[in-house]
Parts: structure tokens; sequence; C-alpha cells
């Protein structure tokens, strides 16, 4: 908690580009501090990885990956973007990290 509200960060695959804004707000207006991805790879920030050679695009991705975890540190639980019940592996990995660190985990598909 930070001033007396919970902070959650959100995790699932950023081809849910709408689904994360909708739950941002939702959670944002819940009274929550909300966490949310630095940019969508898989649904319109594609240009980022443009001329990107193997090298560098997977350096990249590997920060990207252990930025989310340490926002996942600063974060009292996850909420996890789960549409039409899909988790990747990526996502999997941040689940079994929040509660390896006992972090709250929420869903939103059961």
């Amino acid at each position: 908690m930070v001033g007396g509200y919970n902070v959650i960060t959100l995790c699932g695959s950023t081809r849910f580009k709408d689904e994360f804004y909708e739950v941002q707000k939702r959670l944002t207006l819940e009274g929550n501090i909300v966490i949310s991805v630095g940019l969508f790879g898989h649904s319109g920030d594609s240009e980022v990885w443009d001329g990107m050679d193997e090298g560098t695009l997977s350096k990249t991705k590997e920060m990207l990956d252990d930025m989310h975890k340490r926002k996942i540190d600063l974060a009292d639980g996850i909420y996890v973007i789960n549409v039409g019940g899909y988790i990747g592996d990526s996502t999997r990995s941040e689940i079994a990290y929040a509660k390896a660190h006992g972090k709250k985990v929420e869903y939103l598909e059961k």
C-alpha cells in the first residue's frame, strides 16, 4: 500500500490492449494505483521492433520482462488480463513470480 491505496500491476498478453485500458480505468476509479505495461508489442507498438537485429530484439525483450518483474515487486498484487482464459508463457511466469513473492493474484476471467 502507498498512502492508503493498493498498488496493482497489470499482467497479460499485450494483444489485449483495449482490455488493459478498460481494467486500468476501472481499477483506478476503484481507488487503486495501477501499474501497466510500457508498450503493447503485440497490438499497436510494433514499430518498436522495426529494424532491430535479433540480438538487440532478444536483449530488449529480456529487459522488458525483467522490468515487469520489478513492477510486480512494487505492487501489492497483480491483476491478470486473461481474455478468453488465455495465459501465455510470459504471463504464466509473472503469475508464478508474484505468488512466490506473496503477492495477491486476481484474474479478469476465472
